[in-house]
């Protein structure tokens, strides 16, 4: 579609319901399109997803994620101005950040700085923010460096959590955040 102003890649390592909400957000738009989904694990359901969603997918090994050469490749071939992860748990490689500078956009499920870093996603975090008696918590939009969750914040969400909320009650509440938002920031930067 020659409307099309930026097309997109999703990152996705699990499910894949943040890169549902965001191929059906993107599929009532003209500023966007969801034109790849790459996956590092060959039984994500994402996968499953992209089928359903008729999106194209791709599943990278390790190997072929630290020297990304073919991904590159993959990525030029569909014209890809954007890489969204939504849930991805790899590290992203210096020469993908290199190849899209401030291009590279991560949701954390928590309120940066705190309970970022390597092995804090998904639940993790939220028995975390559940067990130092947080207040409040809830989303983090940022651009991907080198570091685990330490790109430039562009977009924080907070809500608050009563005292003894359970991990699941926090991930219920951050999930809706998710949904609402995610989206919504991805199509401000690309414009």
């Amino acid at each position: 579609m020659k409307d099309i102003k930026s097309h997109i890649a999703i990152f996705a390592s699990g499910n894949g319901s943040n890169a549902e909400n965001i191929v059906s957000y993107f599929s009532k738009k003209k500023t966007a399109t969801v034109d790849l989904i790459v996956s590092n694990n060959n039984n994500a359901f994402v996968l499953e997803r992209a089928v359903k969603l008729k999106i194209d997918s791709h599943i990278i090994s390790r190997n072929d994620f630290k020297q990304p050469k073919s991904l590159l490749k993959k990525l030029k071939d569909k014209n890809i101005d954007f890489i969204i992860l939504a849930g991805f748990l790899w590290l992203i490689p210096s020469e993908l950040i290199l190849a899209f500078p401030k291009k590279i956009i991560n949701i954390h499920p928590a309120l940066l700085p705190k309970y970022g870093g390597k092995g804090m996603y998904g639940d993790y975090v939220h028995q975390a923010v559940s067990a130092a008696g947080e207040t409040e918590s809830g989303i983090s939009i940022h651009y991907v460096n080198q570091s685990y969750d330490e790109g430039d914040i562009i977009f924080q969400k907070t809500v608050n959590i009563k005292a003894g909320e359970n991990p699941e009650k926090i991930a219920e509440k951050v999930h809706a955040l998710e949904y609402e938002y995610f989206p919504k920031v991805i199509e401000q930067v690309i414009l």
